[in-house]
C-alpha cells in the first residue's frame, strides 16, 4: 500500500515507553509465515529504534501454525509473547488459559469504538456479546473479489452482456448479477471461464467461500447466544445461497475442485477468469506486473448483497493476544499500547498491514492508497466469521464433509446438505453442553 504517510511516525510520542526501556526485554510474536508477518516485522523494527526493544516475528508455515501454537500453549510454554492467532482460536485459547484477559486494556483504550466495530466482535469477544476480550484486531482481512476490467469495459462485451440479461455489464452489486456475469463469460471454447471460488476442503477455505453467500442471503451459521442451529444454517435463505454457490461451481476452470488462495490469484494472473474470490491480504500480488501481467487491467469490489440487500463477507485476518505463559507480559502490554496508537495503524497500514483502526480505515488517504482499499474499507464494517467456540474444528470438519459432497460432486440437494449439516451440528453442541 502506498500513501502519503511517510514520516507520520517519526511523531509518535513514546517518552514513557523510552523511560521504562531498562526493565525490557527482547519480545517474541508469532504468526504464519506470509506477507503480513514480514510487514509486521518491519514495523517492528521501527519500535526497537525508537525504544531499545528488540521484537521478533517468528513464523511457520499456515499448515503447521495452528498445530504448533496449540502445542507450545499446551505445553505451557514460554517460546511467545504474543501470538497472531486465528479468529476461530478465541474459544478453545481463552477457556484453555493460554491468553492472558484484555478486557481492562480494552476499556482503559477504548478499543470498542478505536477499532473497526465488526472486527472488535469477531477478532477479540469472546463468548460472544460477554464484554470479556483476548485479543485486539490486528490484521484485519476478509473475502473481496478481483475482476478483470477490460473484459468488462469491452464495447463488444457490453453491448452482448446488455442485449442478453437487460442490464449494464458493470461491477456486480448482488449476488445475482454476478452469476450472470459468470455466466456471460464462461467460454470453454476460448479457454476463458466465469469465475473463481473457494473449494478447498482441508480447513476452512471451501466454508469461508460458502459463508460470503449464506451470510448475504439472510442467514446465519446458528443463534450464537443459545448454540441453536435448526432454522438457521438450514433455513430457506441459507439453502438458495448454498444452489446459487454451486451453481457459481459450474462456471469455474476445469479441475476447480480444490482450491484455495493460490489457484485463485492464478486464475486472474493466468487470464482465465472474469472474477475470482481471494482474501484481500492476497491482491497486492495482482497488482505487481511481475507476477501479473493483467495487473493494469484488474479491479477489485465487495462481496455483493444477497436477494434482500443484506450485504456481509466472510472474515479472515487475525487479533494480537498476550501469551498466559509470557514471562513478559507488562513489557507485551506496553508494546500493545504502542501498536493501537494511531500513528502506529497508519504506518502499519503504510507498510502493508490491513488494519482495522476505524479512523484509519474510514480516512481518504486509506481508501485511496490501492485500487483495493476502497473495496476493503467497505468489507470490514459488514464482516462474520465462523463459530469460535473450543470445539470449532469438529463443526468446521463436519460442514467440510456435508458440503463438498454437493458442491463438487453434486450429490443431493442444498437443503438435504443443510439440514444434515445442522444436525451434526446440533449433536456437537449437544455433545459439549452447550445450549442445554
Amino acid at each position: 500500500m502506498k500513501t502519503n504517510w511517510n514520516g507520520m511516525l517519526a511523531g509518535v510520542a513514546i517518552g514513557a515507553l523510552s523511560a521504562s526501556s531498562a526493565w525490557a526485554e527482547d519480545l517474541v510474536i508469532f504468526w504464519a509465515e506470509w506477507d503480513p508477518a514480514n510487514y509486521l516485522q518491519e514495523l517492528v523494527n521501527e519500535y526497537e529504534e525508537e525504544t531499545g526493544i528488540s521484537v521478533t516475528v517468528e513464523t511457520t508455515p499456515w499448515s503447521d501454525f495452528q498445530t504448533k501454537a496449540f502445542t507450545e500453549f499446551n505445553a505451557r510454554g514460554s517460546a511467545y509473547d504474543m501470538i497472531v492467532g486465528d479468529s476461530q482460536w478465541l474459544g478453545a485459547a481463552s477457556e484453555g488459559g493460554h491468553y492472558v484477559d484484555m478486557t481492562d486494556f480494552f476499556e482503559k483504550h477504548n478499543l470498542g469504538e478505536v477499532m473497526a466495530p465488526a472486527t472488535v466482535k469477531y477478532y477479540a469477544e469472546y463468548p460472544g456479546n460477554s464484554g470479556k476480550f483476548w485479543a485486539i484486531p490486528a490484521e484485519g482481512d476478509a473475502v473481496g473479489w478481483s475482476y478483470r476490467k477490460d473484459w468488462f469495459e469491452d464495447p463488444a462485451e457490453m453491448a452482448a452482456f446488455k442485449e442478453k440479461y437487460g442490464y449494464d455489464l458493470a461491477v456486480p452489486e448482488t449476488w445475482a448479477q454476478m452469476t450472470d456475469i459468470a455466466e456471460f463469460f464462461h467460454r470453454p471454447d476460448e479457454d476463458r471461464y466465469g469465475i473463481a471460488i473457494y473449494t478447498d476442503n482441508s480447513y476452512d477455505a471451501m466454508v469461508m467461500g460458502v459463508e460470503n453467500a449464506i451470510f448475504s442471503y439472510g442467514a446465519d451459521l446458528g443463534n450464537f447466544e443459545t448454540y441453536e442451529v435448526d432454522g438457521y444454517v438450514n433455513s430457506p435463505e441459507a439453502v438458495a445461497a448454498l444452489e446459487n454457490y454451486k451453481k457459481l461451481y459450474g462456471l469455474t476452470p476445469p479441475g476447480w475442485a480444490k482450491t484455495f488462495f493460490v489457484e485463485n490469484n492464478q486464475a486472474i494472473t493466468e487470464g482465465l477468469v472474469a472474477m475470482s474470490m481471494n482474501y484481500f491480504a492476497f491482491f497486492p500480488a495482482l497488482l505487481n506486473e511481475a507476477t501479473n501481467p493483467h495487473a493494469a487491467n484488474t479491479g477489485f469490489f465487495a462481496n455483493p448483497a444477497g436477494p434482500d440487500g443484506d450485504q456481509f463477507a466472510a472474515l479472515g485476518g487475525q487479533g494480537i493476544s498476550v501469551v498466559s505463559y509470557s514471562e513478559n507480559q507488562e513489557e507485551s502490554m506496553k508494546f500493545l499500547e504502542w501498536f493501537i496508537k494511531d500513528e502506529t495503524q497508519k504506518r502499519w497500514a503504510e507498510l502493508g498491514g490491513y488494519t482495522a483502526s476505524a479512523a484509519v480505515l474510514e480516512s481518504d488517504e486509506f481508501r485511496t492508497a490501492t485500487p483495493y482499499n476502497e473495496a476493503f474499507y467497505q468489507t470490514m464494517f459488514k464482516v462474520k466469521d465462523f463459530w469460535a467456540v473450543p470445539e470449532f474444528a469438529e463443526l468446521l470438519t463436519s460442514a467440510n464433509q456435508r458440503l463438498y459432497p454437493f458442491i463438487v460432486g453434486g450429490e443431493g440437494t442444498a437443503k438435504e446438505t443443510l439440514d444434515a449439516l445442522a444436525a451434526d451440528w446440533e449433536a456437537t453442541f449437544k455433545k459439549y453442553g452447550r445450549g442445554q
